[in-house]
């Protein structure tokens, strides 16, 4: 357990005090909420807390084992919104990092009055989330609720993050791609593209829980609550628009990447063939005059030596400058 706090009327009870004392804290007063934040918690200690908190086994199983899809679930009294995280990590060159975008999972469990967060890697921050809250005891006033909006506001922010990351990186190798006399390197479009699917495969599945959020009308989710979580909605379908058009364009990029390539190999198999065409020419006559035959009338020519390697230049040099004209070489 990370930590464990008790806010009546949104202000944070400073005490410290474990999750069972907290939880009775609050049914003794009839009002406010219990805040457990935990990281990776081992099968024991969630099977404790669902006890305490009268949890489904199967919000208990998910919670230990992670590695679950974005969701919302609504059981008798408790709402359960599972989201993936992503962060994207600054780097100077694609290939200098084996991840782009590093994806994570974060739970939260909402009752009537308390809210339990469950973190599978940090790459939210979650800790700077509950510090900005005890801030805002007006906001924290309204309930468990505001907490697992401004978790899912966070999450979302942080895809606005990568996908900008993303499209930088992207205008980066298009600008190189596209540079007169520039080597193309595959192997960093790939990289792009296949960190663009994993960032594609965690923000979809997030659309429909924040619908649903945002217009269904969820007893956990105060009416003022729910007009929050459609701004949410609105920065999560301009993250996943985001992808759509970085995917496409990944895909416009390898196309041309592959055109290009293409060119290149075409333009250095010419060069290597007027090069062999020029090797051909003294390699030619060199191997007439190597045939050793008694009777070659040019051998008795005094000047034949010379006027044999004059015709070599003549030659290699016409040849030359034809494949040059011709922008062979």
């Amino acid at each position: 357990m990370v930590d464990c706090a008790v806010y009546i009327d949104g202000i944070r009870d400073r005490h410290r005090v474990t999750y069972s004392e907290a939880i009775r804290r609050v049914r003794d007063i009839g009002r406010g909420f219990v805040w457990i934040d935990l990281v990776a918690p081992d099968p024991d200690l969630m099977e404790d807390l669902s006890r305490e908190l009268g949890l489904h086994a199967l919000i208990t199983e998910d919670a230990a084992n992670g590695q679950e899809r974005s969701k919302l679930e609504a059981y008798a009294d408790t709402l359960v919104l599972n989201m993936s995280t992503a962060e994207y990590i600054a780097h100077d060159s694609v290939t200098q990092v084996s991840d782009i975008v590093s994806t994570g999972e974060v739970m939260v469990v909402l009752g009537l009055n308390f809210v339990v967060t469950v973190r599978h890697g940090d790459q939210i921050g979650l800790a700077d989330i509950r510090s900005g809250l005890d801030l805002s005891s007006k906001w924290l006033a309204q309930g468990p609720a505001a907490v697992m909006h401004a978790v899912a506001d966070r999450v979302v922010d942080h895809y606005l993050v990568a996908t900008e990351g993303m499209t930088a990186d992207f205008d980066e190798l298009e600008s190189a791609l596209f540079a007169p006399r520039t080597a193309v390197d595959i192997e960093q479009l790939y990289v792009l593209k296949r960190e663009l699917l994993e960032l594609k495969h965690v923000i979809g599945p997030l659309t429909l829980p924040l619908r649903r959020l945002a217009v269904d009308h969820l007893d956990l989710v105060p009416p003022e609550i729910r007009h929050y979580f459609r701004d949410v909605q609105d920065h999560h379908a301009l993250a996943a628009a985001e992808v759509t058009t970085l995917d496409e364009r990944s895909t416009s990029l390898v196309g041309a990447a592959m055109t290009i390539v293409g060119v290149q190999q075409n333009t250095d198999m010419r060069k290597i063939s007027a090069w062999v065409a020029i090797a051909a020419v003294p390699t030619m006559i060199a191997g007439i005059y190597g045939m050793n035959f008694r009777h070659m009338p040019e051998l008795d020519t005094r000047y034949g030596y010379y006027v044999v390697l004059g015709v070599m230049v003549a030659m290699c040099t016409g040849l030359f400058l034809l494949f040059r004209k011709n922008r062979w070489l």
